[in-house]
């Protein structure tokens, strides 16, 4: 069954741009024009996570938020907002919700985030696969299960922090990941991680997978725009994924 997406914004065209985005990318989606009977609306209908805009008539998001929570509700929620200091989401996170993301946006930032959102709840989401069974690329294996990476048959040392970043950019090849998205992604699998230091992780991994570190081949950076994981054989074929892979949509 394809996970369900909730739009509560009052912006029309906000919700007609994320509804066709999301179906697009394999989501049932449905929108609400405000959070005044958000409550009602989950009574009716159970989706898999909400975004909610936080700047609203009537109800606005924090209000919205906090009357679910006082319910005992505990439906995944992030908050989309034009509000987007560090104030603003503190308080967004300490009422409940899973994740915050500042707009503008990317819809494809925003469709991570509710991908990891799902996975830290069980739920696996649509055009994502779950790190499971083992990721090839170039000459290297990851194997999830077994938290080790491979080089033509020989165990490659990694680091905890190494994994966990590799098994990121495995399970988002081909995506510009900023430099703040890596962050969140890292302190959602539960790594310790400040965005200053992205960069030193970063290096630390180019030197376990890359020839030459100072030209990466597979971890490559965009400039002005984060990093993007490029998975290539030699002869041009991407990184395939082996074994048992869970994927929906």
């Amino acid at each position: 069954m394809s996970p369900h997406v909730l739009i509560v914004d009052d912006d029309p065209v906000v919700r007609d741009f994320l509804s066709s985005f999301f179906r697009d990318n394999g989501f049932k989606a449905s929108v609400l024009i405000d959070g005044m009977h958000l409550d009602q609306m989950l009574e009716r209908e159970r989706p898999s996570v909400v975004v909610l805009d936080v700047m609203m008539p009537r109800a606005d998001g924090l209000r919205a938020l906090a009357a679910l929570r006082a319910k005992g509700d505990d439906t995944p929620v992030i908050f989309a907002s034009a509000r987007g200091e560090v104030g603003d989401r503190i308080a967004g996170l300490t009422l409940g919700a899973d994740d915050y993301v500042a707009k503008p946006f990317d819809p494809q930032e925003l469709l991570l985030r509710i991908q990891t959102v799902l996975r830290r709840r069980g739920v696996v989401s649509a055009g994502a696969s779950e790190a499971r069974g083992c990721y090839c690329f170039g000459p290297f294996q990851l194997d999830f299960d077994a938290r080790q990476l491979m080089r033509d048959g020989v165990r490659v040392p990694l680091r905890g922090g190494e994994f966990a970043l590799l098994r990121i950019f495995a399970r988002h090849p081909y995506r510009v990941l900023s430099r703040v998205l890596i962050h969140d992604l890292l302190q959602a699998d539960g790594l310790e991680c400040h965005e200053r230091s992205i960069d030193v992780p970063i290096w630390r991994l180019r030197r376990v997978i890359e020839d030459n570190p100072s030209q990466p081949r597979f971890v490559q950076t965009v400039r002005g725009k984060g990093y993007v994981f490029v998975p290539q054989h030699e002869d041009g074929a991407e990184g395939q994924v082996a074994g048992n892979v869970l994927s929906a949509g």
